[in-house]
């Protein structure tokens, strides 16, 4: 069961990555296999072998499986998909549109390339090919999960379950390692520049906007002044709609524009920006910028440093909490308000494991002892902001077996999980039955856990 658990759950988080950015790309070059059709839904032969190759690759050997188990897994995704439709689960278009969204932009960032032009890493003729895949795997994994959600909804573990569980795996010599975990928070100060560099900002760039109106080209303007990096790229023009993923302040200045127009100079977390608006296509506007940076001086920056230093001091000799710390003089939008707790953007979780972490978060904290804080650093965020941190060991667990004290809420989930892909097993087995399955001759001579031959029991 522990294998199955696994399985399912790798499946539940590469089914989008691994048919989108494998499955879709090969299909594009070639007419594949069909392997199986579940209701309305089918499994290419493809499929099942990406899987399995990403399966092992992702548990580094330690998962291994055969095309049938393979393909009985991928079956069982179907036919959730299947029964989700069936069962009027709704997926509202514009909560695809935005995972779409999202994950264009992921991958842009991935590539380190313009949202516009991820298309061309993936074979696809234009953006909106892509998108129209990215749409419907996003809409199928989707209903594969709230299916899932509907079915153990109502599924809970009692400690004495736990305790059953757990004793089990200790029995059978199979209770799971737990990987090293910490857990971080910092506290953070801005170095701001003043408002006397802001105004020379402010103000050169209301001498670009005039030139520009008198005719120069917003092209060259950004290439000599602009501290955009992609100013190059696509001729410096970028497509905006209401929902890519623009800071809200450049979609709603291009929004205002008119054809030509320059927009005065307006702020965001970048810095400041003009904007000359190119082209309106429909819902699309094609707009070119010039952003630029106001410069913080080296005494700013050692004044930064010097405040949070004598705020480590008195955290250090217990003049103030860390928490209260943080509560007083953090300028962090996102931990300011939770003791500057650091959250894993991978999971969602306030731990992180040692060894899958920022290599650079890693030298900072790997050594560092529970309640221990690092020296003060500077750090820069891509958008340009700069900043003086300290992190904190809040809990530091190294690699260990399983203990049901200590461990209590990760054997309590993974109790649970058990629990709901027994519920699922059994779900699927009741549905097997009225529904629509082929498959194909290549695994006919197949040996599935469930009878999705339709076979006659003797």
């Amino acid at each position: 069961m522990q294998f199955r658990i696994k399985v399912l759950r790798f499946i539940s988080i590469t089914l989008f990555t691994t048919l989108f950015v494998q499955g879709v790309q090969a299909q594009k070059i070639k007419i594949d296999g069909v392997g199986v059709v579940v209701g309305k839904n089918i499994v290419l032969d493809s499929d099942i072998e990406k899987f399995k190759l990403e399966l092992q690759n992702s548990s580094e050997g330690k998962i291994q499986i055969s095309d049938c188990e393979m393909l009985e897994q991928l079956m069982l995704q179907k036919l959730l998909a299947h029964h989700a439709v069936i069962d009027s689960i709704v997926v509202s278009d514009a909560e695809v549109s935005s995972k779409v969204d999202r994950d264009i932009n992921f991958f842009a960032q991935e590539y380190g390339i313009d949202p516009e032009q991820v298309h061309t890493k993936y074979g696809f003729n234009d953006l909106a090919d892509m998108k129209k895949e990215l749409f419907k795997v996003n809409k199928e994994t989707m209903l594969i999960q709230r299916e899932q959600g509907k079915i153990t909804e109502n599924i809970d573990v009692t400690p004495e379950e736990v305790r059953i569980y757990y004793n089990g795996l200790k029995d059978k010599g199979e209770l799971p390692e737990f990987p090293a975990e910490i857990q971080l928070a910092q506290l953070v100060i801005h170095a701001e520049p003043t408002k006397e560099e802001n105004e020379r900002i402010i103000n050169k760039l209301k001498q670009i906007k005039k030139e520009i109106e008198d005719g120069a080209s917003i092209r060259m303007k950004a290439i000599i002044n602009s501290q955009d990096p992609g100013v190059t790229q696509n001729e410096g023009k970028y497509t905006v709609t209401k929902s890519s993923n623009f800071i809200k302040e450049f979609k709603e200045v291009a929004f205002s524009l008119d054809v030509g127009q320059v927009s005065e100079p307006f702020k965001s977390i970048f810095g400041y920006h003009i904007i000359q608006l190119h082209e309106i296509r429909g819902e699309k506007r094609v707009a070119s910028h010039v952003l630029m940076q106001p410069e913080i001086p080296q005494e700013k920056l050692d004044a930064t440093k010097r405040e949070l230093q004598r705020i480590k001091d008195d955290i250090t000799l217990g003049k103030i909490t860390f928490e209260e710390a943080v509560k007083k003089f953090s300028e962090d939008r996102d931990t300011k308000n939770n003791g500057g707790i650091l959250v894993n953007e991978y999971t969602g979780e306030s731990t992180f494991d040692l060894t899958r972490m920022d290599p650079a978060l890693y030298a900072r904290v790997s050594n560092l002892k529970q309640g221990e804080i690092t020296d003060v650093f500077y750090d820069e965020t891509r958008e340009g902001e700069k900043m003086y941190k300290i992190i904190i060991m809040k809990e530091r667990t190294d690699t260990h077996i399983a203990d049901l004290v200590d461990d209590y809420v990760k054997v309590q989930a993974l109790a649970l999980q058990k629990k709901k892909q027994e519920r699922i097993a059994k779900w699927s087995k009741e549905k097997i039955g009225d529904t629509y399955v082929k498959i194909s001759k290549n695994f006919q001579k197949c040996t599935f856990k469930n009878n999705w031959k339709k076979e006659t029991a003797n």
